[in-house]
């Protein structure tokens, strides 16, 4: 199947700014999402507690953001996200909540130029699962890592597969019955579908292994839920 060009990924954010200024709604369909969220935010507070910028990339209406103030109050924030609709947004409600600088960048964070050491911490939260070949998470993992200051870190929570066939689809199944509880079969044919056109997600041990390959000094795995997985790397 042909995968979703970035236009239509964009198109389809511009037009869910509602449910994804909400982690209750705009994450359904994302087991521990909250879980998630907080975990990776404490995580960055305890690495980098002197922290004073953070990226936030595909950040959505700002959740990550938001939820980092809380543990790190003041930090500058630069938001980067496709959707201009959600980049309105976020930085509607990250701006009630900082005196640090806020700057928005709309756009595809492997093309934009920000150059090297600019953040303490860079958030990822669902976005990464957009990379497609082998080169391309390369090149962005590697882009990351440049991007933060020494002792900086990345915090990611996404989709994953596993390295094995036969358990990747144990545990789609798995997560398929969560689906199919939450909102029924036809639910559940959805996510699936958009997944399948949108989405390549990669293992959480090919990610692991990438952070070490580009120069991460140290990884952490934080939790994990089925295909569902918060981790991080530290320069």
């Amino acid at each position: 199947m042909q995968k979703s060009t970035l236009q239509e990924i964009q198109e389809r954010f511009d037009n869910d700014v509602e449910r994804f200024s909400n982690l209750n709604t705009g994450q359904v369909s994302t087991i521990d999402a909250e879980i998630s969220l907080e975990l990776i935010t404490e995580a960055a507070k305890s690495i980098n507690p002197k922290a004073k910028s953070v990226l936030d990339i595909g950040c959505g209406a700002g959740n990550y953001t938001l939820k980092m103030l809380t543990k790190l109050p003041n930090l500058n924030c630069t938001l980067v996200d496709l959707s201009e609709p959600m980049l309105t947004r976020a930085k509607e409600r990250v701006s009630v909540e900082t005196e640090g600088e806020i700057e928005v960048r709309q756009g595809d964070i492997r093309a934009i130029n920000f150059g090297d050491k600019k953040f303490d911490i860079i958030l990822a939260g669902a976005v990464l699962h957009h990379l497609r070949d082998e080169k391309d998470w390369e090149e962005t993992f590697k882009k990351l890592y440049n991007l933060l200051n020494d002792g900086g870190s990345l915090w990611i929570s996404d989709l994953v597969v596993e390295d094995s066939e036969l358990i990747t689809k144990l545990i789609w199944d798995k997560y398929g019955d969560y689906l199919e509880g939450i909102g029924g079969k036809d639910f559940r044919e959805n996510v699936f579908a958009y997944i399948e056109k949108e989405d390549s997600p990669r293992s959480l041990n090919f990610q692991l292994a990438l952070m070490k390959k580009v120069g991460f000094s140290s990884t952490e795995i934080l939790h994990k839920n089925l295909c569902f997985a918060a981790f991080g790397g530290l320069k």
